[in-house]
């Protein structure tokens, strides 16, 4: 399958406005942009044929263009990532087989979770859409819990079916875990879902004909979409092997990562 990642990003976010261009500080002192270390992210992964940003606004470009990154603009009416995926590939003219969505502010996604939803859907050809879920450890699901007690909207949880198809996503914590329960060893259920989303061209361009559901506009979560309107959402269980994942959310998570990359 010819297969390339778009990374959406713009730069009016409601939560946190030119996150795209925001400097973290790396292990050496230097610093980087939130665009840049997405696209470096992007560029590790194994069997990508192309790697292109994709943004309306100029100074994403501008930003993207200076460390060599291909750039595809698209309409400032894009609602959200899947969106601009639509439009650009709409607009490119690019063939893909496979379109991967890596989403702008995930710059710690390890390049096995974009090669293991590849894999899926190169072996069953009825996944439509897939998605990564990664099972929170001890320290994700705190910094859940934390966020949620402060009134901040963080990451993102999914739950699915024996087959692994998403069922639903939430904002919230679900499942919802009584407070007084301890788990031991065992493994907390609760999975962490990674903002990456592989497409076949026909799913996206389903998406582009169907108008925002009641649950995608209360959530906030574009992936909704697609279960709203019947089509299924494969979520793949991918494995942290020692790394931890955060993506930017919201300006407090920027000490998070930059902690996380003193660690790498």
């Amino acid at each position: 399958m010819k297969t390339v990642i778009l990374i959406p990003a713009r730069y009016a976010s409601t939560r946190y406005p030119g996150k795209p261009l925001v400097a973290l500080r790396q292990p050496d002192g230097t610093e980087k942009t939130l665009i840049r270390m997405t696209w470096e992210a992007a560029r590790s992964v194994g069997g990508i044929d192309a790697v292109y940003v994709t943004t309306d606004d100029e100074r994403i470009r501008a930003e993207a263009e200076s460390f060599g990154a291909g750039v595809i603009m698209t309409s400032d009416r894009c609602e959200n990532g899947t969106a601009r995926c639509a439009d650009a590939l709409a607009r490119s003219g690019i063939g893909a087989d496979l379109v991967i969505n890596l989403q702008g502010d995930a710059p710690l996604t390890p390049p096995w979770f974009v090669e293991a939803l590849a894999g899926a859907m190169a072996v069953d050809p009825e996944i439509a859409v897939a998605t990564p879920v990664l099972r929170c450890d001890a320290l994700t699901y705190g910094h859940f819990v934390e966020d949620r007690r402060n009134g901040r909207v963080g990451g993102t949880t999914a739950v699915f079916d024996t087959r692994g198809d998403a069922l639903y996503f939430s904002k919230e914590v679900i499942p919802w875990l009584p407070g007084n329960v301890s788990f031991g060893d065992e493994p907390i259920p609760v999975f962490h879902h990674v903002g990456v989303y592989a497409y076949r061209p026909a799913a996206l361009a389903a998406y582009s004909g169907w108008a925002p559901g009641t649950l995608e506009r209360l959530e906030g979560l574009e992936q909704l979409r697609f279960l709203e309107n019947g089509m299924k959402v494969r979520c793949v269980e991918v494995h942290a092997r020692g790394r931890v994942f955060w993506e930017l959310n919201n300006p407090a998570d920027v000490a998070r990562i930059e902690n996380v990359l003193k660690t790498m």
